[in-house]
């Protein structure tokens, strides 16, 4: 009789804000093909409102998200992403301290939606980008401007006007579908819908195969990010949009 499971296993801690309803059912169902062999763990804290006041701005200080990382650290996880897309406004560089943060407090590698998303943009030479969020305006004008500082430009946008957290859950993936098509009138590179409690891993691979458009969902880039990390081949999930499809490019992988 054995005592131990007869493979190697691949655990993926993710950050989760209290609100978020979305990401935990999509990841694990985009990681289906992949189970039991790998698995997502969740750890959550308090996040609720999405604005540029200084009261939704302190729900991102780095001291609660490390205490809610060394729990995950206890499951053993072999990466802790944050899965959650407020460097967009406040900076990636706030992502870049914060997986630091992580690793050095909990002694396991770190990375975010963001970072992952930005890695894609990278690799794939994303130039002009569309934007399809739930947030206001402003909020929506903050994210520009940091891509415009990556020499990256936001060729159009879509925003929902919205700013409590668990309602952006609420979004169809007809409306977001109907957004994605709206941008993609712009010719962008790639189309990125940008939120982790939004409905769009699905509804935007089905954008992309029908528009020929590049579509990276928050959820889905987050977990495309942490499977980068363990260096493990991701065409099982090419259902889930062409960055899973992608093979691995040697050059590409993290240092160990």
């Amino acid at each position: 009789m054995q005592n131990v499971v007869p493979f190697p296993r691949h655990l993926i801690g993710m950050l989760t804000p209290s609100s978020n309803t979305v990401l935990e059912p999509y990841t694990s169902l985009m990681l289906e093909p992949l189970f039991p062999r790998v698995s997502a763990h969740f750890g959550r804290f308090r996040v609720t409102r999405i604005a540029l006041d200084d009261d939704a701005s302190d729900q991102f200080r780095q001291e609660p998200i490390l205490a809610a990382a060394e729990l995950l650290a206890d499951a053993r996880t072999d990466v802790i992403a944050w899965n959650g897309t407020s460097a967009s406004w406040l900076g990636f560089d706030t992502d870049e301290r914060l997986c630091a943060g992580i690793s050095a407090r909990t002694g396991v590698r770190a990375t975010s939606s963001i970072l992952s998303l930005n890695r894609l943009i990278t690799e794939r030479g994303v130039k002009r980008l569309a934007l399809v969020t739930p947030y206001t305006d402003d909020v929506g004008e903050r994210i520009v401007a940091n891509y415009a500082s990556i020499g990256v430009e936001v060729v159009a946008g879509a925003h929902c006007g919205m700013s409590d957290n668990f309602s952006f859950a609420e979004i169809t993936e007809e409306r977001i579908g109907d957004m994605c098509a709206d941008v993609a009138a712009a010719a962008p590179d790639a189309i990125a819908i940008v939120c982790t409690n939004m409905r769009g891993a699905l509804v935007g691979a089905e954008v992309e195969r029908r528009l020929s458009i590049p579509v990276y969902d928050s959820v889905s880039t987050t977990l495309w990010g942490c499977l980068r990390a363990l260096n493990m081949p991701t065409a099982s999930l090419a259902r889930f949009g062409s960055m899973f499809a992608a093979p691995l490019d040697p050059m590409a992988l993290p240092a160990e």
